[in-house]
């Protein structure tokens, strides 16, 4: 069995039993930079999408179902970004996002996550075919970046104390970003029923103040792997355990095949009013921005 590298494209598992934390750190190098070759974003679009991303693989190798799928939505009210949508399913990724050129080009080289979204709301949606089980939850996108937004969501929504560290970069190998993320596991350890949150949590504070230390260059340090250092931030800790890594690639689950299907489903007359010109039918897919054209007589 090919050894998993715990430098880049990977999540990584994490506990810590005696403070009753759990974390996850992922770090996306080559798979990051092929998610984004055909969009032809603008690099604050690039940088944006890129937090999205890493931030989803952190969520999502959180999924105990191999075909859970976690997505990612943020929707504005007349904002630069209209809509940014990511997603994962076992361990394969895949985003886009919808914004203004011009106003963008207004808004000068840095603007800030209100100046891109304006009024706006992060959606993350946790689905479980094994299960049945969907669950959604809906904060306010606010903070100064993505980091902040998804520690607000889990403290709003599940009411779990977090920590969320991001960061990206571009260098002469291509795009990498790398994120951190850690809990505290309410009355115990993973996988226990919740009955009640406690108020208190004496163990958290500590946790957070060591995985807070993180360096932003140490978590798109494409040399070190993940759990060096995650090491580096808890060998203080008299146990912590790592989990089985999760390797992260791009993903889209659009194909020839599978777009003929779709527009099969449809009545003759409306797949007569698809077609083009030159006797195709053109379908565009937003997450890999490729456009497929289907011959008329197969779909």
């Amino acid at each position: 069995m090919t050894e998993i590298s715990l430098k880049q494209d990977v999540a990584l598992g994490v506990t810590v039993p005696s403070r009753h934390a759990r974390g996850r750190a992922a770090r996306i190098g080559p798979a990051l930079d092929n998610i984004l070759a055909n969009h032809g974003y603008p690099p604050v679009m690039e940088t944006l999408l890129a937090e999205a991303l890493v931030l989803t693989a952190l969520l999502g190798s959180l999924l105990k179902d191999p075909n859970g799928q976690l997505t990612i939505q943020a929707q504005t009210e007349s904002g630069i970004v209209d809509l940014m949508v990511c997603d994962y399913l076992g361990g394969q990724l895949r985003g886009y996002i919808r914004h203004d050129p011009e106003r963008l080009a207004e808004a000068g080289p840095n603007p800030t996550l209100f100046g891109l979204f304006g009024k706006g709301y992060l959606a993350i949606t946790f689905d479980q075919p094994a299960t049945n089980e969907r669950y959604q939850g809906i904060v306010p996108l606010e903070g100064e970046g993505l980091a902040q937004a998804a520690q607000s969501y889990f403290a709003q929504s599940e009411q779990i104390p977090s920590i969320v560290r991001l960061s990206v970069r571009k260098d002469e190998q291509g795009w990498v970003a790398g994120g951190l993320m850690f809990q505290h596991l309410p009355e115990g350890e993973e996988g226990r029923e919740r009955l009640h949150t406690r108020l208190d949590h004496p163990e958290w504070p500590h946790v957070a103040t060591m995985v807070g230390s993180v360096k932003p260059e140490e978590l798109t340090d494409r040399e070190l792997p993940l759990d060096d250092l995650v090491w580096r931030l808890l060998h203080e800790e008299e146990e912590v355990r790592t989990l089985a890594p999760v390797p992260l690639s791009k993903g889209c689950r659009c194909s020839p095949d599978y777009i003929a299907s779709v527009i099969a489903r449809f009545p003759p007359d409306e797949r007569a009013a698809m077609v083009g010109d030159d006797g195709l039918i053109r379908v565009d897919c937003a997450f890999c921005a490729t456009s497929f054209p289907i011959a008329a007589e197969a779909a």
